[in-house]
């Protein structure tokens, strides 16, 4: 095994603006034994960094992006190199043309308020102020934020180059990495063709360049290089004598995939409206060959007049200015994009000491390079990451054709409208259950998620919307991928019987002589119970924070199966799993139906041999049994608030399974019911979705799920931190908006007192209690009865303070 010395020796490889950053944040830690590999020449080595047009808009539908961009702008403004400050606050605005954009702006803005970014919608005769060479009659109106800006990517590389210098780190240009030494899984080192430097950590943060290295480690990156158009004019009589790099807002001309910048007296354009131009980066020409080749930088891919023509069109339509010059000069500019878009961040179970810091842009630079680096001093990082974690993507999703298909697909979405649950039209479908075909023929609306397909209603129970009465109109975006059929399955799930696919939940074994100690270590409940018990508890990390929920049931004494969430909740098993412990996902070889309502006994009960009475199978218990010809592993849980079980069998026999309840449950008038009115079910129910509502930037008392967790064990992870924790200064907390017709969809700020204090987590209608459910982070001391308003398109949607649960809070329709 590699040594472990007191102050760790790293290599970072990629002097762009993420190995800088990075090195400057870990320095500053006190790991100064600090390596930094460029193959390039510096201070400009080449790569994405080098031709960055620097464009910071930092509000996001994620929280996380928003958070690495805030910081980005923080850091990149205290820095400066002989007296230029690395951060131009010129601002941002965002223009809207027609009025899906206008309303998109507007959303856009709460997200801004929600994740504390200063921001203002604005009239069409502000974006004239802001920026007069725009043509005021194209324009409906504008989202300005006044603290966005250009970052100076290669003078914030030098600043922090020289500040990681001054603490022992050593920048070492024209380098190239041929391979990756490793002894017993550990990495230990970084081979070049100008020597080999020995590691106890080593960092890829390559940019475009991440899969060559992650190949030499032997690590997946799931990152596609694409190239991007990027021009600027001749100088602009109307930007004649300016003396600034830039002083107007950076603008997005978002309806046409365009943005622009000043670069003094011309304008910089990017545009993200030609086809996707996907690059290998296995193919990229070193520094030197590529200049031999007449091009500035490898990432510097050579201009392609035949896809500017449309996007100069729409320049000139917006800024006249433009009708009477020409582009000066051009290049499609190479940067990294992932099938979801996010960075991918994390250090590798297969490689342990090996992290990827990739696909990671200016825009988030810093804030990702302090992240990671305290995730690797500190064991965790500051802020959640499970969006940008490096596992997050399932086996299915890794495949090459996969990460080309989708990371092309989010070039081209880079400035589309998209809906939150509007999944990509390709590879589909990918995943599906062994149900599918059932569900085809019953008319399934599907979604996707993880590259399973969903059902999220079925046209099947149409008739069923009559019986309803009228239901409140929906606006053109919340009605979008939603049918009132979600409300009938809802009903008939409260008064009958419902069968829900719960397939693509994530299924672990457990099992070996240290499982039960193992899972009992790892997690906050006592899972110390006789076989047959299923126990819901809580991954937690050092300091508390919820890393996921499982649900546990112990079916022998050294055999479990665990629900869990991401492909995150295996590799942190494994990572501390002992040599007595074996886990597997067996989730692709397993299905399950979820029979729910007030007559799913009466459905099940004729087709098993064992009693399903509530006295010999009561709640949160597990059997293994018989429905029909198929053995079952068959859970008492509900998700939605009724009667019923979870039955799982292998996939080989799931499409009988389904046939087998539904032929018994047509005298019952069974339904199938997709995700849509699950959601609503469980939020009536107050139940949590990980990675939605709570995070490991929550613990489990603010989150609401504190009865998970079992302070008299002996230990566990995170027992410590939540015993000295205090009193919790923000919850998840339930609302319900007063207008019975209004609806809102998560992400939303909340006002308390024309103020904002705090976002919606989870929303839906709730259709039993006639009210849309929202859940939100808000201050402690909210009481019930609590007046607060939740900005939707602008509007201050007015709701109130509830307890909770708010639907059969005495359980007496699951307990029966």
């Amino acid at each position: 095994m590699s040594r472990t010395p007191e102050i760790p020796r790293v290599v970072v490889i990629g002097a762009g603006i993420v190995g800088c950053s990075l090195t400057d944040e870990l320095t500053a830690r006190g790991w100064s034994d600090v390596t930094v590999l460029e193959q390039g020449p510096l201070p400009a080595p080449g790569g994405s960094t080098s031709h960055a047009p620097g464009l910071v808009f930092q509000t996001s539908p994620s929280k996380t992006l928003t958070a690495l961009a805030r910081y980005t702008v923080e850091k990149f403004s205290s820095l400066d190199v002989d007296g230029v400050s690395c951060f131009n606050p010129v601002g941002g605005l965002e223009l809207a043309t027609t009025p899906e954009r206008l309303a998109e702006v507007h959303r856009r803005a709460g997200y801004a308020a929600a994740w504390g970014v200063r921001g203002e919608i604005v009239g069409a005769a502000r974006c004239k102020e802001l920026w007069p060479l725009i043509d005021e009659s194209v324009v409906l109106g504008g989202l300005h934020t006044p603290d966005d800006g250009l970052a100076r990517a290669l003078l914030a590389a030098r600043a922090q180059m020289t500040r990681a210098a001054e603490r022992g780190a050593r920048f070492l240009d024209r380098h190239t990495v041929t391979g990756i030494e490793r002894q017993d899984g550990q990495v230990t080192g970084v081979v070049t063709d100008r020597g080999t430097f020995p590691a106890d950590h080593v960092v890829s943060a390559a940019g475009f360049w991440g899969p060559v290295i992650g190949r030499m480690a032997g690590v997946d990156v799931p990152l596609q290089p694409l190239a991007h158009q990027y021009a600027r004019t001749r100088p602009l009589p109307e930007l004649n004598g300016a003396t600034a790099e830039a002083s107007k807002p950076i603008l997005r001309f978002q309806d046409r995939d365009l943005y622009f910048r000043e670069h003094t007296d011309r304008i910089g354009i990017g545009s993200y409206a030609h086809r996707p131009l996907p690059v290998d980066p296995f193919a990229v020409l070193p520094f030197d060959e590529a200049r031999a080749r007449h091009m500035d930088m490898p990432s510097s891919c050579p201009f392609t007049e035949e896809d500017w023509a449309p996007s100069w069109a729409d320049c000139r339509h917006l800024m006249p200015a433009l009708r009477d010059t020409e582009i000066e000069s051009g290049f499609n500019g190479v940067f990294s994009f992932t099938p979801d878009g996010m960075p991918v961040l994390g250090e590798s179970r297969a490689l342990r000491g090996f992290w990827l810091a990739e696909a990671v842009w200016v825009t988030h630079s810093a804030g990702v390079a302090k992240a990671v680096a305290e995730w690797m001093v500190d064991g965790r990082p500051s802020i959640d990451l499970h969006e940008c974690d490096l596992t997050r993507f399932e086996e299915a999703q890794r495949s090459p054709s996969y990460v080309r298909d989708r990371g092309s697909q989010q070039f081209v979405e880079v400035y589309d409208v998209i809906h939150p649950l509007q999944p990509m039209e390709r590879p589909r479908p990918l995943r599906v259950s062994p149900f599918h075909a059932r569900q085809q023929q019953l008319g399934a609306y599907f979604l996707e998620g993880g590259g399973w397909e969903r059902p999220h209603w079925y046209e099947a129970n149409a008739p069923l919307v009559d019986a309803l009465g009228p239901l409140p109109e929906r606006d053109a975006w919340s009605a979008r991928h939603w049918s009132p059929i979600a409300a009938a399955e809802a009903r008939a799930t409260r008064e009958g019987v419902a069968l829900y696919d719960m397939t693509p939940l994530r299924r672990l074994e457990v099992t070996g002589p240290g499982a039960l100690g193992f899972l009992d270590r790892m997690t906050s409940n006592n899972l110390r119970k006789k076989p047959g018990a299923v126990i819901y508890t809580l991954l937690l990390d050092e300091t508390g924070g919820i890393r996921s929920d499982l649900t546990v049931a112990r079916l022998a004494p050294d055999r479990f199966q665990v629900g869990a969430n991401s492909p995150a909740d295996l590799d942190l098993l494994l990572r501390h799993a002992p040599a007595d412990v074996h886990i597997r996902d067996i989730t692709s070889g397993t299905c399950c139906v979820g029979v729910w309502g007030p007559l799913a006994r009466d459905l099940v009960q004729p087709l098993t041999p064992d009693d399903f009475s509530h006295e010999a199978f009561g709640y949160f218990r597990a059997k293994e049994t018989y429905i029909g010809h198929v053995p079952v592993t068959a859970m008492r849980l509900s998700y939605v608030g009724e009667l019923g079980w979870e039955l799982y069998t292998t996939a080989d026999l799931g499409l009988r399974l389904w046939d087998t309840l539904w032929e018994a449950g047509r005298d019952l008038g069974v339904v199938a019911a997709g995700r849509s009115a699950f959601n609503s079910l469980r939020l009536e129910k107050g139940y949590r979705a990980w990675g939605v509502d709570m995070t490991d930037e929550h613990d489990p008392f603010e989150a609401g799920v504190g009865f998970a967790v079992r302070m008299d064990k002996e230990d566990f992870v995170g027992k410590a931190a939540l015993a000295e924790a205090g009193e919790p200064g923000r919850r998840l907390t339930p609302l319900l908006l007063d207008d019975p017709a209004a609806v809102v969809l998560g992400k939303e700020p909340v006002y308390v007192d024309g103020t904002p204090a705090g976002y919606v987590t989870s929303a839906s209608y709730g259709y039993t209690l006639g009210r849309c459910v929202a859940y939100a982070w808000l201050p402690a001391l909210l009481s019930a009865g609590t007046g607060v308003h939740i900005e939707y398109f602008g509007e201050k949607v007015p709701a109130t303070v509830a307890d909770e649960p708010l639907f059969d809070p005495k359980m007496t329709r699951i307990r029966r």
